[in-house]
């Protein structure tokens, strides 16, 4: 494998030459690891045992990386089924390296003769290894552990196939343009037209948030808002919901194998809150603060409703009253400010604001291999210039059976190689943004640049790192700490000098208006309570699913935990099936939250900062490039010089006082 950031031919890839790159990675992995067991105990080095068995794993964690990610972003029908194939089969080949005896044996070997002589990253690699053997069972019989095992290969297949239904799910609606009364010319252009076979014109609104969202937040019909919101609820399919819960039953037997009373302990374990009730009092808490900003929220959205109509105020109006009350109270229209924000202006100020904050550079790789026409690659070098020393892609527009969601992939991770360089990590942002039209370049609603920025800090997390080790590079984090470097880059898209500074009308190339800016950060608080509300319900949501006492219906227990929005749940739906985050944050879909703290925190650095470039070079070398090696509860205390606090995170939100 060489360190070339090209990493593969993503174009030329077929089902077959996938298979064999995947199998190829394992079968070097086998041969590097009975090298390893083959040592006697006595002669055994932290690097002929611990360093190497990172290096025998690295072929495998490449093909789950650039080959496996063929999964969520081919438009090859069959090289995407294979690589979600594939995927399986390395998730599987690791869980199966976690419960061999054999190379248990040789890391606890490791500890005992080299131990005590370690320190830093080294010493926190082979920790956190010992301790992974013991939550595999690794202290328990041979048979409880080979039941756990069981259970983690069936949670392998029961998350891809779970996460394969969401993707390949397919509904909409297909309307008149009568039917899309509110919705602008600019967003019909962007549908689908539907053969109507001679009858009237009709558009296809899909699932897709860039249609979704702006059909909730503007379309004037209520039954059609309804419709629409009710198939978003059966996303995934009763299937999934079959597949969740025997997922959900499966975590619960580990956890209770493993001596754990729920997987809900089991799971954060190794996180920041460290223990159940810590997650139990956050929550609360959390419920506790928005109340009154909820409360507040829903009477003003209740009034507008009420002026329109005599029917009580459902969760399919949510989006449509607060954005009618964004426009009347505010004057900011969503299109009217997406108009100053074609992809390319955003961009060039993500570049120049983070560039210029930690002293990097982001240039054009118009040669790098890519899967798909719309795909950018760029690389990343100091500001100074340079060889690059990472790059990323972006792939930012929905198209059939790609991911759904938003999310930053690591293709290839930054580590230490054994003879001092290091390996340039390569990543992708993976989207679903307003795409362009046959008049017009793709315009993102601001709320899609706040996710641009988000998604972004994940890629800088991925791509500044300098962690030693692999089992800590970049977003290798504790769980309910990764998205705290995301959510602190957030806030500068309310930046009034960071917005009127890229902001152009796409085609005056006039700067955003001032005005314009100052409404739309004086509305950013306009329903904060709500939305909070809605965060908060699929955090308690998720964290009761895999808590004691959770009876199995999933559904049951999403109408009954349905009041934490503040609406009624809609029968006939099951929102679950299709809530992705089941799979992966499974217990630990507080974290966004949890994390949220953190990362409004670390932004009061930044506050009024004379030396902003002298902070955000601060940020980078105490934050971003540690990566995991640190604890992120330390992190934060030597970037803040001080304990960190909730005071930044309520007052962003509109709850203090």
């Amino acid at each position: 494998m060489t360190d070339s950031l090209d990493l593969l031919d993503f174009a030329a890839l077929t089902p077959e030459s996938l298979e064999t790159a995947c199998r190829d990675a394992m079968a070097a992995c086998d041969r590097s690891l009975e090298g390893i067991v083959a040592l006697d105990d006595g002669e055994r080095t932290f690097a002929n045992t611990m360093l190497a068995l990172e290096e025998a794993v690295e072929p495998v964690s490449f093909a789950a990386g650039a080959h496996a990610f063929m999964a969520y972003v081919s438009a090859d029908d069959a090289v995407r089924e294979k690589a979600r194939e594939m995927e399986q089969a390395l998730e599987q080949y690791l869980v199966g390296l976690s419960f061999r005896e054999d190379l248990y044996g040789a890391v606890k070997a490791c500890a005992e003769t080299t131990g005590e002589a370690l320190e830093g990253e080294d010493a926190r690699y082979l920790a956190f290894e010992l301790r992974d053997y013991r939550r595999n069972g690794f202290e328990l019989d041979e048979a409880t552990r080979g039941r756990v095992r069981e259970v983690f290969d069936r949670l392998v297949e029961l998350g891809t196939e779970f996460r394969n239904a969401i993707d390949d799910w397919d509904d909409g609606l297909e309307l008149t343009r009568d039917d899309l009364d509110g919705l602008p010319e600019s967003f019909v252009a962007g549908l689908k037209r539907v053969d109507a076979g001679g009858a009237a014109e009709r558009f296809r609104v899909s699932l897709d948030y860039p249609e979704l969202m702006p059909f909730l937040a503007n379309a004037r019909s209520p039954a059609l808002r309804r419709q629409l919101f009710e198939k978003n609820e059966r996303k995934g399919g009763l299937e999934n919901v079959a597949r969740l819960e025997e997922a959900i039953r499966l975590r619960a037997e580990a956890a209770r194998l493993l001596g754990y009373e729920s997987w809900a302990d089991y799971a954060v374990e190794p996180r920041m809150a460290a223990t159940r009730a810590t997650v139990d009092a956050f929550l609360a808490d959390i419920r506790a603060s928005v109340a009154a900003k909820a409360e507040a929220d829903f009477a003003g959205m209740r009034a507008a409703k009420s002026a329109a109509s005599e029917e009580p105020l459902a969760i399919w109006d949510m989006r449509y009253y607060h954005n009618e009350r964004m426009m009347n109270d505010f004057a900011v229209d969503e299109f009217r400010v997406a108009e100053y924000f074609p992809r390319q202006a955003v961009l060039d100020g993500l570049f120049d604001v983070t560039g210029s904050l930690l002293g990097v550079r982001f240039d054009d790789a118009p040669d790098a291999p890519r899967w798909h026409p719309d795909v950018r690659a760029f690389d990343v070098r100091d500001a100074d210039g340079g060889e690059p020393f990472a790059r990323f892609y972006m792939d930012l527009f929905p198209r059939p059976n790609k991911y759904g969601h938003a999310a930053a992939f690591t293709l290839r991770r930054g580590r230490e190689l054994a003879d001092g360089s290091f390996q340039r990590p390569v990543s992708a942002i993976v989207a679903n943004f307003t795409k362009p039209t046959e008049t017009q370049p793709s315009l993102l609603r601001h709320q899609e640049v706040v996710v641009l920025f988000h998604e972004f800090g994940h890629i800088l997390h991925q791509t500044l790192t300098r962690a030693r080790r692999g089992r800590f590079s970049g977003t290798a984090t504790e769980r309910d700490f990764v998205e705290a470097p995301s959510q602190m880059l957030e806030h500068w898209c309310w930046q009034p000098n960071v917005l009127q500074g890229f902001a152009r009308h796409y085609e005056t190339g006039e700067p955003i208006p001032p005005d314009l800016v100052a409404a739309l950060i004086a509305a950013k608080n306009l329903d904060s309570g709500v939305f909070t509300l809605r965060q908060l319900y699929y955090a308690t949501l998720d964290w009761a699913y895999h808590s004691p006492g959770f009876d199995g219906d999933t559904t049951a227990k999403a109408a009954a935990l349905h009041e934490i929005q503040g609406f009624p749940f809609t029968p006939g739906t099951h929102f679950q099936s299709g809530f992705g985050h089941l799979f992966g944050y499974d217990a630990g879909y507080y974290g966004y939250l949890w994390s949220q703290v953190f990362g409004d925190d670390m932004y009061t650095r930044f506050e009024g900062a004379r030396d902003t470039t002298g902070v955000g070079r601060e940020y980078r070398s105490t934050v971003l490039e540690r990566g995991g090696s640190v604890d992120g509860a330390e992190m934060v205390r030597r970037f803040l010089g001080r304990e960190p606090n909730a005071e930044a995170f309520l007052r962003g939100l509109g709850f203090a006082g």
